[in-house]
């Protein structure tokens, strides 16, 4: 079986792209056979602690018992149905389940297949609604730098102009406005400049836009930073006294990740559409889900075309929908909110004395999220590698080392997991100080 693997990884290095690496991939992936609770196992049978929940989305670890039951179920009768005419009771209930459970407003869900699709048919619903209102001019969006919102191009157009992803497609992209970042910090007392600047280019130019997009309290790939509550509210009263939409891009802190089942939740405010994903199937399927309200709706079925002129192929595939209902109960039944305030606990515990270490820039923590940020931007790899040789699994991203764990892991293995990226990281620090 390890010469198979061999082969086969020799294969997947020469020929299958994987999330941003070169052909053939000068870094070879880890092979993985088996994954279990907060456990990934290797081809060579090594066990890992998974740090990342497969990038925010396994809230419940692998191989939940309750989702693959309800999985199995539907398999059996049926595993996918078009849905253009034609509807299934899991989607019914999946949107039954998101209007109850989201801000209070939204009523209306439109299914797609991933987070990217979920936020390119929100900006969709934007322009379209209004063209409807015979206001062609909004065409435009509004967002603050440091924020990711997929790799899409309407999306990518929306991601940090200087150090997302993407700059590479710059001159391919539509130009969008770009306010000043909030200021970092969840509990600052702030001077409020950042919201001055936001209002300053909104009333300039707000008769061109149709809607303003960010990640409400945390801004995620694009730097893995935390925001005041009081910010977001006061971008919601800025738009509405400035008629323009706010879309809320919960791709990665929806159903519980901040301490809130959803981070809109901190601010108290219902945003005019709302995107998720990530963690809707717990992580099992793709699935996305973009929420509006019925004036929005109503608006754009009422005005020309009198069509949402969007409809995924996979569109709420019935497997992924029944995932979903299965992942958002087993998620209410659970004790998920003491189980967050445990991991934050432990991270504010173990990460946070990190910050008098020399090369971190920073450490802060925010619901079931860590996030060591150090001050160069080369050492990823070599901390990945170390997190690996201490049974830890971890994505780096440029200077910013983080995790987010499935809400259920075991105490034993959230010790584990620390200290295995602390050990990581100092090692990583260490080794570019002698050599430097």
């Amino acid at each position: 079986m390890q010469n198979n693997w061999q082969q086969l990884l020799q294969f997947d290095q020469k020929h299958i792209w994987h999330p941003y690496t070169k052909i053939p991939n000068p870094l070879a992936t880890i092979g993985v056979q088996k994954t279990a609770g907060s456990i990934i196992i290797l081809a060579d049978n090594r066990e890992l602690i998974d740090a990342m929940s497969s990038w925010w989305a396994c809230i419940h670890g692998y191989n939940h018992p309750l989702i693959q039951k309800a999985m199995h179920k539907q398999i059996e009768t049926m595993p996918h149905i078009m849905f253009g005419g034609l509807t299934h009771q899991p989607a019914i209930e999946l949107a039954q389940r998101l209007i109850k459970l989201t801000p209070k407003g939204l009523e209306t869900v439109f299914f797609s297949d991933s987070g990217s699709v979920a936020v390119e048919v929100a900006i969709k619903m934007a322009l379209q609604y209004w063209i409807s209102l015979k206001q062609p001019d909004k065409k435009h969006l509004m967002t603050i730098k440091g924020g990711y919102h997929g790799d899409t191009f309407a999306t990518m157009a929306l991601c940090d102009p200087d150090n997302g992803m993407h700059h590479l497609f710059n001159n391919s992209l539509t130009k969008h406005y770009f306010a000043p970042k909030p200021q970092l910090g969840f509990h600052i007392d702030s001077d409020n400049q950042d919201i001055n600047a936001f209002k300053t280019l909104l009333s300039k130019h707000h008769q061109t836009i149709a809607a303003v997009c960010l990640e409400p309290i945390v801004q995620g790939a694009g730097g893995m930073r935390f925001y005041r509550p009081n910010y977001l509210k006061q971008i919601s009263l800025l738009c509405q006294e400035y008629n323009v939409l706010l879309i809320a891009d919960e791709i990665a802190t929806g159903f519980g990740r901040t301490g809130k089942l959803f981070a809109c939740e901190w601010a108290n405010i219902t945003p005019d559409i709302l995107c998720l994903g990530k963690s809707l199937t717990g992580g099992n399927l793709t699935l996305a889900a973009t929420l509006t309200t019925d004036v929005i709706s109503q608006t754009i079925s009422q005005g020309e075309p009198g069509l949402l002129m969007h409809g995924p192929t996979f569109m709420a595939n019935p497997l992924a929908c029944a995932t979903a209902i299965a992942s958002i109960d087993l998620l209410l039944s659970s004790p998920w909110q003491q189980n967050i305030q445990r991991i934050e606990t432990h991270l504010q515990q173990t990460l946070l004395p990190l910050k008098e270490e020399s090369g971190i820039k920073d450490v802060r923590v925010l619901g079931a999220i860590g996030v060591i940020e150090l001050e160069q931007d080369n050492l990823g790899e070599k901390v990945q590698a170390y997190a690996v040789e201490n049974g830890v699994w971890l994505r780096p991203f440029g200077n910013l080392i983080y995790t987010m764990p499935a809400f259920n892991i075991p105490q034993q293995q959230l010790h584990k997991l620390t200290k295995g990226i602390i050990l990581a990281v100092k090692k990583a620090l260490s080794e570019y100080i002698e050599q430097n």
